[in-house]
Formats: structure tokens, sequence, C-alpha cells
């Protein structure tokens, strides 16, 4: 039977997590200059009109990111249900096998 909470599995979902914080990091770096060179008369606050191209690129890709997270989350989330259904059952009466009626 293969365990699932061996520390190799431990390790690389640690790194996975790092690695999804290091890159929601970035994007917050890349995006902090809109924040900071944000200009009233282009538009509303965040909308697409008032970003430059490279600010457009980084919001998409930050949006995208999450999505992706999202479906990653519900996998994860997938996979354990499933896991838990497969694990068998064991129908022990508390009565020594004999089945008691209510």
């Amino acid at each position: 039977m293969k365990k699932a909470l061996i520390l190799k599995n431990i390790l690389i979902a640690f790194g996975i997590i790092l690695l999804d914080i290091f890159v929601y990091i970035l994007f917050g770096l890349m995006l902090m200059s809109y924040d900071d060179f944000y200009d009233e008369s282009k538009g509303e606050y965040w909308s697409l009109e008032s970003m430059t191209s490279t600010e457009k690129l980084y919001y998409i890709a930050f949006e995208i990111w999450n999505i992706l997270n999202l479906i990653a989350v519900g996998f994860i989330i997938y996979q354990i249900i499933k896991r838990l259904r497969k694990r068998p059952t064991t129908n022990i009466l508390p009565s020594g096998g004999k089945s008691v009626s209510v």
C-alpha cells in the first residue's frame, strides 16, 4: 500500500506552495507600478483602459494564475474525496454480529 504522507511528498507539496507564493509576490510587485503611477484621466481604477500594455499583461497573467490555483485546489479536493470513497468500510454491528432492531 502506498503511503500518501511520506517525507518526499510533503517536501514536494511544500515546494509547490512556496513557488505559488513566490509567483503571487512577483505579480504583486509587477502590478505595484500601476498603483504608483495611476492617472485618473485615463479611466477608472483597475480598468483595462487605464493600464499600459505591460500592466494589462501582468493583470491578465495574474487572473489566469488565480484560475489555475482554483483548478488545482478543486483537483486536490476531488482526489481526497475519491480516496475517501475508495477506502473500504467495515460493517461491525454493536451486538456482536447480530442485527439489532430499533
